[in-house]
């Protein structure tokens, strides 16, 4: 795409390049179009005006002519006093819009393109979010992986959490244990006061977040620059009841976490052991927990020590018998084996 950047196309939605008339237009009347077709003119991307087909991701989808005159017109209204002469550029492209948006009948798959949204960019996610804060009105659900928050996270998203608070909204986060750690996420929740209500698992599902429970938003590749809107209602409910489901087995942050009922065994290593009687390795179990590879190392020597493991095979059996290779049991069925009576190796 070299040659093609925005220097060559400085406009917006209200007055497209001739170049970008052509393929929006084509894309309107066909549906979508390939992605070669668009790599001449970015803008159509970077004006989100075309976005990745999520049924196939060599093609793009237009965005409906109806909803580039809504954002047109807020557009508008919010520069009026600024300049009068982008308010009449602006009101000629919004006739040109709904001519067009007269003209063809909607795709067969424009019910689906608006259910399931694929957001390419984190500017594209960051206005997409910021559109859903505003529209939301009773809840917020939210899940939170990766162990503890960094502080700028935090912080990068409090204006939307204080806007919500503001209007009434009830926001219920799930974070892993180990976020209970960080100071920021302390110092969040207390700004918030009784408008959030957070819980902690062992270890939780990628990130999610679901407003009202009408839309949700989920990573679309590992890095996190691509996200997907989802508004269909099945989609919507399906993650409402994980979402449910885990916050029922959570633990709320204002109470202790478990005691493991074996002395020098914390409730991390005892989850530590589990995941190992699996068969899992140092560093899936340290993605899974959200601490770092060198932390759960640190962990599993600590487990070796405590229950008299001389090697990795030995810590195996050594996590059956103590009863750590399942899920948690009382406290009174936990005993660490007698280290007497070494008999595996």
């Amino acid at each position: 795409m070299a040659g093609h950047g925005t220097d060559e196309h400085p406009h917006g939605a209200d007055r497209l390049c001739e170049a970008g008339d052509r393929v929006y237009s084509r894309a309107v009347r066909r549906g979508r179009v390939p992605r070669r077709d668009a790599e001449p003119v970015p803008c159509l991307l970077e004006l989100a005006l075309l976005h990745p087909d999520p049924d196939d991701m060599d093609w793009l989808v237009p965005t409906s002519p109806q909803e580039v005159m809504t954002r047109l017109l807020r557009g508008m209204y919010d520069e009026v006093s600024a300049s009068q002469r982008r308010v009449g550029s602006a009101v000629r492209a919004v006739e040109w819009y709904a001519g067009l948006g007269r003209q063809v009948r909607p795709a067969p798959s424009a019910t689906e393109g608006s259910a399931i949204r694929v957001l390419d960019g984190l500017a594209r996610i960051q206005a997409a979010m910021d559109e859903a804060t505003e529209a939301c009105t009773t809840e917020v659900l939210t899940v939170q992986p990766g162990g503890i928050r960094r502080e700028a996270e935090l912080s990068e998203g409090l204006h939307r959490s204080l806007a919500l608070r503001g209007r009434g909204v009830r926001m219920r986060d799930l974070y892993t244990h180990v976020a209970r750690h960080g100071q920021g996420l302390l110092t969040y929740l207390e700004l918030m006061g009784d408008a959030v209500e957070a819980r902690t698992l062992d270890e939780v599902i990628d990130r999610l977040i679901l407003f009202d429970r009408t839309v949700a938003f989920i990573p679309a590749n590992a890095d996190r620059t691509m996200a997907l809107e989802l508004r269909h209602p099945a989609l919507v409910e399906y993650l409402v009841t994980v979402f449910e489901r885990l916050w029922r087995l959570a633990i709320p942050l204002t109470a202790p976490l478990p005691d493991t009922g074996i002395e020098g065994i914390s409730h991390r290593e005892q989850s530590i052991a589990a995941l190992l009687a699996e068969g899992h390795q140092d560093a899936v179990i340290a993605e899974r927990l959200g601490i770092s590879v060198r932390t759960c190392r640190a962990h599993i020597a600590r487990l070796s020590e405590t229950l008299g493991a001389a090697s990795r095979t030995q810590l195996g059996v050594r996590i059956a018998q103590a009863g750590l290779d399942g899920p948690p049991r009382s406290a009174a069925s936990l005993s660490v084996p007698d280290q007497g009576s070494r008999t595996a190796r």
